[in-house]
């Protein structure tokens, strides 16, 4: 079954290889990570280089581990960001908003329906994978996969996409039991740590439309 409603995001793009894949695939958004401790990260110049690699084409969104509003307003100077992706409390995201007048998605680990995130909420979506396991260095981008079937009874009410441990080979199933609009992935693109792979890429993008 054809699903080009899907959305499909690329995140941890690095490289100008990754990027070109990004743009021929035809995915909705490109992240790049702001988050020096992960092996995708990116300086705020090379993300300038890279994002400037073509005009259009998929969003740029950033993603950042609570991030300080000068942190961002820095970045912002210097690349065009579309959306704001954060591991940051639900508290901290009406800020951002209201500072950068951009939409701000809030990552987050889903473990038990306690950790589902309350209607009121201010963030514009979510990113939703599995909590990161006993001594991670990073709150995400761990190739964990999440509880599917937690995920199929959660009625969400914003945009969300699913993360965490998804790839080319199971990214349909995934979307299928948790009727996720879409999905974001990284580390299941990759041929190794931090290094893209425009085949796998293009492979994830059309599992994921069908």
């Amino acid at each position: 079954m054809l699903a080009p409603d899907r959305k499909v995001k690329i995140c941890g793009v690095n490289s100008p290889a990754a990027f070109d894949a990004v743009v021929e695939a035809g995915a909705d958004y490109l992240g790049f990570v702001f988050f020096p401790r992960s092996p995708r990260y990116v300086t705020p110049g090379e993300a300038a280089a890279l994002a400037a690699r073509q005009a259009g084409g998929p969003r740029r969104v950033g993603l950042f581990v609570n991030p300080g509003l000068d942190e961002i307003d820095e970045i912002l100077q210097q690349v065009p960001l579309d959306v704001l992706q954060v591991y940051a409390p639900a508290e901290a995201i009406a800020a951002l908003r209201n500072r950068f007048g951009r939409p701000v998605w809030r990552a987050l680990g889903i473990a038990t329906p306690a950790d589902f995130p309350v209607p009121k909420e201010v963030a514009d979506g979510y990113v939703v994978e599995a909590k990161p396991p006993p001594g991670a260095t990073r709150p995400g981008g761990n190739a964990v996969l999440a509880d599917w079937h937690l995920l199929s009874t959660w009625r969400a009410q914003k945009f969300w996409l699913l993360a965490g441990g998804l790839t080319p080979d199971n990214v349909a199933a995934a979307l299928a039991q948790t009727n996720a609009p879409g999905a974001d992935v990284s580390s299941g693109v990759e041929s190794a740590p931090g290094e893209k792979s425009p085949e796998l890429i293009r492979r994830f993008v059309a599992a994921v439309r069908g």
